[in-house]
């Protein structure tokens, strides 16, 4: 079971790495859609490229934020009736729909998925759409959102298995740490903090 429970440790430090680093894709995305737009009003004329690339980095964030989304505990649940369950309970349903829902759904898509994303990337598969982009980069984020998902479901069941075990604290009571959000405005605080300070050193 330490072995189980050092793989899902390594599992829970990639999904929050990722998830830390994806924030910034959704601000590239909301940056490029707003540029966009001005080029559009002021100068009438736009892209098909920027607008997909949005899409694509919009679509990225998406779905390789999906095994973060699940360590974190934020996936939408409907615990009208499991919040009266005792922990235990709670946890033997959080099992049950790892084994029997997530796992087999994950397994789906990667298996259906992956030949879909070989052949767009052998066939060089385009957007139809004029100026519009290759397509397979945005493909291939489904098999690793959903590979990340797949670990991360793996990480979840683990604990959970740890905790009837008696071997950790629940691993469903909220942590302290700060979310990806806090950190983006943290980090853009100190690019700002930085830019007064040169402004005012010259």
């Amino acid at each position: 079971m330490q072995a189980l429970l050092k793989f899902s440790r390594g599992v829970d430090w990639l999904n929050s790495l990722v998830g830390r680093w994806l924030i910034w894709l959704i601000l590239a995305s909301t940056v490029i859609s707003g540029i966009n737009a001005i080029v559009r009003k002021v100068l009438h004329t736009s892209s098909n490229a920027y607008l997909e690339v949005q899409w694509y980095l919009f679509a990225a964030s998406f779905l390789l934020a999906a095994g973060y989304t699940l360590l974190q505990g934020e996936h939408v649940k409907v615990d009208v009736i499991a919040s009266r369950l005792s922990k235990r309970t709670q946890i033997w349903i959080d099992i049950f729909g790892f084994v029997f829902f997530l796992t087999p759904m994950a397994l789906a898509i990667l298996w259906f998925g992956t030949p879909f994303v070989i052949q767009a990337m052998q066939t060089g598969e385009m957007s139809g759409n004029a100026g519009g982009l290759v397509r397979w980069p945005v493909y291939l984020m489904i098999p690793i959102g959903f590979g990340l998902l797949l670990l991360q479901g793996m990480s979840e069941l683990i604990k959970r298995i740890a905790f009837l075990k008696g071997l950790i604290d629940d691993p469903t009571a909220k942590k302290g740490e700060k979310t990806a959000e806090e950190d983006l405005a943290e980090a853009l605080r100190g690019l700002a903090g930085a830019k007064d300070k040169s402004g005012q050193s010259a």
